[in-house]
C-alpha cells in the first residue's frame, strides 16, 4: 500500500482525566481542576482541565506553582480504576471501526482504517462517528486528526481541540508540512526549537531545505529523521496492541552543565516531568532506572539499575556513575527513563523522547 493510501486517525481524549472526573463530578465543570499531587508532597500536575489552562498551569508542573497561578484550584488525586474503565469502553469503540489499534496511553490511540468500508470508506466520516459514540456512551469528549501517517494524524489531532478534527489529505501534504512551525514538529521541544531557529529553521519548508548533513550534525540521528518529517514522510506502521517497553524525558540544554552540582540541579524538574509520563501511561510496573548523560563532545553513555520505584536519590546515583565516565567534560543533554514491564523481560534498546 502506498503512503498516499494509507488512512490513519489518531484519536485524543481531551483533558481524559479531568474530563473523567467532571463526569463523575458535575459539581467541577465550571471551576479550574486539576489531577496530581499535593503541592505539600512535592506533587506534579497530572492533566488540568481547560479552564485551568487559561491560568497557565501544565501537566508535569509542580502542583505548588499551580496553586501561585490559581490560587482557587481545585486539585484531586488520580483515580486510576476509572480512568482505567473509561479507556477500555473507548477501546471497544475504535474495536468496532478496526483491529489495527496502537494505543499510546490511556486516552489516545493511532488507528489504521486503510481499507475499512465503513462509512463509505472515508475515515473523516469514521473519526466523526468514533468521537460521536465516545460523546454518548462515555460521557467525554475526544479530537481527532486523520492523514496518509502517524505524524500528520498527531498533529493534526490538536489542530482543533477541544472536541474537533482536521483532515490532512494526501495532495495537501506538502503545503500543510511547509507551513508547519518547528515546535509542532514529533520530538521537538523547547530547546531544540530554540536551536532551529538559532540556525533559520523557523517552519517546515527551513527544515526541509536545510542541508541534512548540518542537521545530522547538530541533533544525530534525530537531525535525519526531522528531515524525513519536513518533507511529509513517515513510513512507521500502526502497531496494533504494542506494550510499551519504556517512558522518558530528556533535555537539551541552551549552555552546557558545567559540573555534576549543576547536572544535579537539572533533576527534580526531569523527574517531575517523568512522572507526569508516567502517569499519562496508566501507571504501569517499573523495573529499571536509566539515566542518560550526553557529553560537549556528543560523546553519551547510559546508566541503569533495578528498580521498582521511582527515587531521586537513585537517578542522582546513576547520574554520578554516568557523569564519571564523561572525566569532567561539560554535559548538554540529560535524560531520566524507565524500563517497564516483568524484572525478566528481555533487554531492548531504550526508546528516548526527544526533549
Amino acid at each position: 500500500m502506498t503512503a498516499s493510501a494509507r488512512k490513519i486517525i489518531h484519536v485524543d481524549c481531551d483533558a481524559f482525566y479531568a474530563s473523567v472526573e467532571m463526569r463523575d463530578h458535575p459539581e467541577w465543570r465550571d471551576i479550574a481542576l486539576a489531577i496530581g499531587g499535593r503541592p505539600e508532597t512535592r506533587g506534579v500536575i497530572a492533566t488540568c482541565n481547560y479552564l485551568a489552562r487559561q491560568y497557565g498551569i501544565h501537566s508535569a508542573m509542580a502542583s505548588a506553582t499551580a496553586l501561585r497561578l490559581c490560587p482557587q484550584l481545585l486539585i484531586v488525586r488520580p483515580d486510576m480504576a476509572r480512568y482505567r474503565a473509561a479507556s477500555q469502553q473507548i477501546h471497544a469503540i475504535y474495536q468496532a471501526f478496526t483491529e489495527r489499534i496502537e494505543p499510546l496511553s490511556l486516552d489516545e490511540a493511532y488507528l489504521d482504517v486503510s481499507g475499512v468500508t465503513l462509512c463509505q470508506g472515508s475515515a473523516t466520516r469514521m473519526a466523526t462517528a468514533i468521537r460521536t459514540r465516545i460523546r454518548e456512551e462515555v460521557g467525554i469528549t475526544a479530537s481527532a486528526g486523520i492523514a496518509p501517517n502517524k505524524f500528520l494524524a498527531k498533529v493534526a489531532s490538536d489542530w482543533n481541540k477541544p472536541d474537533g478534527q482536521f483532515v490532512v489529505r494526501p495532495q495537501d501534504v506538502a503545503a500543510f508540512v511547509a507551513a508547519l512551525p518547528v515546535a509542532r514538529f514529533f520530538g521537538v521541544g523547547k530547546v531544540t526549537a530554540a536551536r532551529l531557529k538559532a540556525l533559520g529553521i523557523h517552519h517546515g519548508a527551513d527544515l526541509a531545505a536545510a542541508d541534512p548533513l548540518l542537521l545530522t550534525q547538530e541533533f544525530g540521528r534525530f537531525g535525519e529523521r526531522l528531515h524525513q518529517l519536513a518533507h511529509g514522510i513517515d513510513k512507521r506502521e500502526v502497531e496494533p496492541e504494542r506494550d510499551r517497553k519504556s517512558v522518558s524525558v530528556e533535555e537539551t540544554y541552551a549552555r552546557d552543565l558545567p559540573d555534576l552540582a549543576a547536572c544535579r540541579a537539572e533533576l527534580p524538574e526531569l523527574l517531575a516531568q517523568l512522572k507526569s509520563r508516567i502517569s499519562r501511561a496508566g501507571e504501569p510496573p517499573l523495573r529499571a532506572l536509566v539515566v542518560k548523560v550526553k557529553f560537549a563532545d556528543f560523546s553519551q553513555t547510559t546508566v541503569e539499575h533495578a528498580a521498582s520505584t521511582l527515587m531521586l536519590d537513585a537517578f542522582g546515583r546513576l547520574l554520578e556513575t554516568g557523569y564519571a565516565r564523561g572525566q569532567g567534560r561539560a554535559v548538554r543533554l540529560l535524560g531520566l527513563g524507565v524500563r517497564l514491564g516483568n524484572s525478566d523481560a528481555r533487554q531492548l534498546e531504550f526508546e528516548w523522547e526527544e526533549d
